[in-house]
């Protein structure tokens, strides 16, 4: 057995080892992993959200609970609180709560220089619409104020109010800002709960849910919750595509960069330098001496030299040919 120094240089111990978790690069955690723990939380969150559908399907004693908080009217017996929890429920549901999450996503995106919390969030956001929504449109169940028959589970009649929209994108839109808020996460969870548990209260007190919708609302949104860790590879390849087709878009954009020039020699440039000052000063001769090939025209004709001029027609030294006489 070989003694801890001899070990090859390319082994690492355990605790040496790099963690392979993804998303933890740039100061962003990735989602935590789903162990025993989280998968029995999972399972126990799924099987009560089955029990709460089953239970408004078979037309049980929730049914019952429904119509009893109903029929007490809660928002007729403490009417002062209606103003305050009415706008409380607009600013806690998908829309302005969305609003500000992605603001501050953008900004701890733009910041971290990586688009992951965004991604998250769309992620999450993605498939709790997918998964609410199909269940809303196969219950098909009417709000309190719209019920027909009391004791009814109003199911089937064309209502999109089961499970609670308000209540699933409460507990997704807080939970996933309260895991990205890093230094802040133990506080950042329990305001994200009592922001969920009080907007789904508020609307069954504003008579717009029953009892089961918001039940049903939680269980849903805790549920998208538990499954990220499952989304965390696809998170990373969307990240991983999308900032190497950035990339490549930067580089397409922007010019290319001259090549840098080569220094030279000082004796080159010293010798390049004294031909360049020879040339300069043989041009400077050459423009003040006149041009001797042409004649002067400031001089009159009378001083000028006389040029022989070639004759019309050469000599000959063969004589013309004599006429023959007329007649």
């Amino acid at each position: 057995m070989q003694a801890p120094s001899e070990l090859p240089e390319n082994l690492t111990t355990r605790r040496e080892r790099p963690s392979r978790t993804p998303g933890n690069v740039a100061g962003e955690p990735g989602w935590p992993p789903l162990n025993r723990r989280r998968a029995g939380l999972l399972a126990a969150t799924c099987l009560g959200y089955l029990l709460v559908v089953a239970g408004v399907l078979l037309d049980s004693a929730l049914v019952d609970l429904d119509w009893s908080v109903r029929l007490a009217r809660p928002y007729e017996r403490w009417p002062s609180l209606e103003p305050l929890l009415d706008n409380w429920v607009v600013a806690g549901q998908r829309g302005p709560s969305a609003i500000a999450a992605f603001a501050w996503l953008g900004w701890r995106a733009h910041r971290l220089r990586r688009l992951r919390p965004l991604l998250v969030m769309g992620a999450a956001l993605l498939l709790l619409n997918v998964t609410v929504g199909g269940v809303k449109i196969v219950t098909g169940r009417l709000g309190p104020h719209y019920a027909h028959y009391v004791g009814s589970p109003e199911l089937f009649s064309g209502g999109t109010i089961f499970p609670s929209g308000h209540t699933a994108n409460a507990v997704v839109t807080w939970g996933v800002l309260a895991h990205l808020a890093v230094r802040w996460r133990r506080t950042g969870a329990v305001l994200a709960a009592a922001t969920a548990c009080s907007v789904g209260l508020t609307t069954v007190y504003l008579g717009t849910h029953w009892v089961t919708d918001v039940l049903a609302g939680w269980a849903a949104g805790l549920l998208v919750l538990l499954s990220l860790p499952l989304l965390e590879p696809l998170v990373t390849a969307a990240e991983q595509r999308l900032t190497a087709r950035r990339a490549r878009r930067r580089d397409t954009v922007r010019p290319a960069a001259p090549p840098p020039a080569t220094p030279r020699p000082a004796q080159a440039r010293s010798g390049r330098a004294r031909t360049d000052r020879a040339r300069t000063a043989r041009a400077r001769t050459d423009r003040a001496q006149p041009d001797r090939t042409q004649p002067d025209r400031s001089q009159p004709d009378a001083a000028r030299p006389a040029t022989a001029r070639p004759d019309a027609t050469p000599p000959s030294s063969v004589p013309p040919p004599r006429r023959a006489p007329r007649g």
